[in-house]
């Protein structure tokens, strides 16, 4: 298949001829001019970062930011959300693979968030085959015949809303000049091209949730790029509408000026947990007074959640913008009615709390869910679509509360087990090119995956990373569960397992060495 590029660029991936109609010279062009205008940003901004984190490294405290005290001061509100945003009350996410994009428009949610970030091996078939894929779904021809079943779309399906990749991942199969592209870019500007204007006609629009970011003026850079790929394809300015994760600790002292930043374009923010405790350890690495429990003790009622959560709820409604909760990792567990019970528990009960604290809704990861999520929400909203109207002025959070780290305890040893075995099970599946597993009867992808091997990481540096009977938890201890945990994985998976042995290998060398791996995908992605 033969493409035509833009001066400049080169394409290594192998172009089968169904991704034709996505690589066009128009779409590329399109691809190219954002590159060519924003890349120096991006370079500077990821920098940023890095001097940033070795400030937190040396101690310093992270708090509301005076230069913008103003911004937070301010009476300003986010620009209206279009209708087919107004009602997100279930919100259903999950990767680009066509029978799951299919199940997930036809759940019943209100709006379905398909992922080229965490849930998603980003390898080059994978993010090309998943824009064929939502082309085809926007325009109702996506059908697929699987073991002899055969799954197309609804009538009815849930509003669209695309997650691509964070700032930190490049696309590397695409360069210009010489350079690698944005991951994020390429993800949105082949989208948007294709998409956008049979979106509108169909009473939609093109929607983003946008991944990871650490500060406003990464917002703003989204922002920029919404602004210019509008006036490239002809789109009025507001038409693009994009949700903010607010999965890092530092975006968190930011709420608001993210908001400010993208207020023409904003459709609010979510609470985006399992990559926010992920962002809470490695920020604060190598503070020997902050260690974390087991992974299944950080809930949203530890303080330092409780206080995100509820200022992410004020802050949106505040400023006229939908709240949406984070995801649960329970999914239904089939053969067992008695786990099963206890899961849907585990599902029903973060909903309300959702719901009764104020949120407009909340994200499930899987189709069995949708039904009890959404009769939490329908029981406090009523016929409502969102409770904007429900302020919060009763919250007051302060920085230090962002920060009360808790709890500490227990850390024991089916912790450190489960989170070496739930770390090799999801890198090995990871490098076969599935990013989104369900391990251990809760849907794992990369965030919950980043935060196994960061708590083994921190357990094994800090003093208080002892397990209850007194045995501190280091390397050698590390070393000596690996191979019995990947037996376990083995055993469980079966068949081909050689990815599974290079991931013990990676997972081992992320949790062992001194240095801290800023994310674990970033070196995973060279090896797909």
């Amino acid at each position: 298949m033969a493409i035509t590029l833009p001066a400049g660029m080169k394409i290594t991936g192998e172009t089968l001829p169904a991704y034709e109609d996505i690589l066009t010279p128009e779409a590329l062009a399109l691809v190219d001019k954002l590159h060519r205008a924003f890349e120096p940003r991006r370079q500077e901004l990821l920098a940023a970062r890095v001097a940033r984190a070795k400030r937190l490294d040396a101690g310093e405290i992270p708090d509301f930011l005076p230069e913008t005290k103003n911004i937070r001061e301010g009476d300003w509100k986010v620009a209206p959300v279009p209708k087919a945003l107004e009602c997100r009350r279930v919100e259903i996410t999950g990767p680009v693979e066509a029978k799951m994009v299919i199940n997930a428009f036809n759940s019943g949610a209100d709006s379905y968030m398909t992922d080229f970030e965490d849930s998603n091996t980003p390898n080059w078939h994978n993010q090309l085959q998943g824009q064929v894929n939502l082309k085809a779904a926007v325009r109702r021809t996506l059908t697929l015949e699987s073991k002899g079943k055969q799954y197309k779309l609804h009538d009815k399906i849930a509003t669209l809303q695309v997650r691509p990749r964070g700032w930190h991942l490049d696309e590397k199969h695409v360069t210009i000049d010489g350079k690698r592209v944005s991951g994020g870019i390429f993800d949105f500007a082949l989208f948007l091209f294709h998409n956008a204007k049979e979106q509108i006609a169909r009473g939609a629009g093109p929607f983003f949730y946008l991944p990871k970011m650490e500060s406003h003026l990464e917002a703003r850079l989204w922002n920029d790029i919404f602004v210019m790929a509008q006036n490239e394809i002809g789109l009025p300015q507001g038409t693009i509408k994009a949700t903010v994760l607010i999965e890092t600790i530092l975006a968190a002292f930011e709420m608001e000026e993210i908001l400010y930043e993208l207020r023409e374009h904003s459709a609010g923010l979510n609470a985006g947990r399992w990559d926010y405790i992920f962002s809470c350890i490695k920020k604060f690495k190598n503070d020997k007074d902050f260690c974390l429990a087991d992974r299944a003790k950080v809930t949203m009622t530890a303080p330092f959640m409780r206080a995100y959560a509820l200022l992410l709820l004020k802050t949106c409604h505040q400023r006229g913008a939908p709240a949406i909760g984070g995801m649960s990792a329970l999914i239904p567990i089939k053969n067992d009615p008695e786990k099963n019970a206890i899961a849907m528990e585990g599902i029903i009960s973060d909903k309300r709390r959702d719901a009764t604290d104020g949120y407009d809704g909340g994200w499930v990861a899987h189709p069995g869910l949708v039904e009890p999520a959404m009769k939490e929400f329908v029981a406090v909203l009523g016929d409502k679509p969102n409770q904007f109207e429900k302020q919060r002025p009763d919250v007051q959070v302060k920085g230090a509360d962002l920060l009360d780290f808790k709890p500490e305890t227990p850390i024991s040893e089916h912790g450190l087990r489960m989170n070496i075995n739930v770390g090799i099970h999801y890198l090995g599946a990871w490098l076969a090119g599935n990013g989104c597993v369900p391990i251990h009867n809760l849907m794992e992808d990369a965030a919950t995956a980043e935060i196994s091997r960061s708590q083994v990481w921190q357990w094994i540096r800090s003093p208080k990373g002892k397990l209850e009977d007194g045995t501190k938890v280091t390397a050698e201890l590390v070393r000596k569960l690996i191979p019995e945990e990947l037996a376990k994985v083995k055993e469980l998976v079966g068949g081909d397992t050689k990815t599974y042995d290079r991931a013990a290998e990676i997972f081992e060398q992320m949790s062992t060495s001194e240095d801290f791996a800023e994310f674990l995908t970033l070196p995973l992605y060279e090896e797909v």
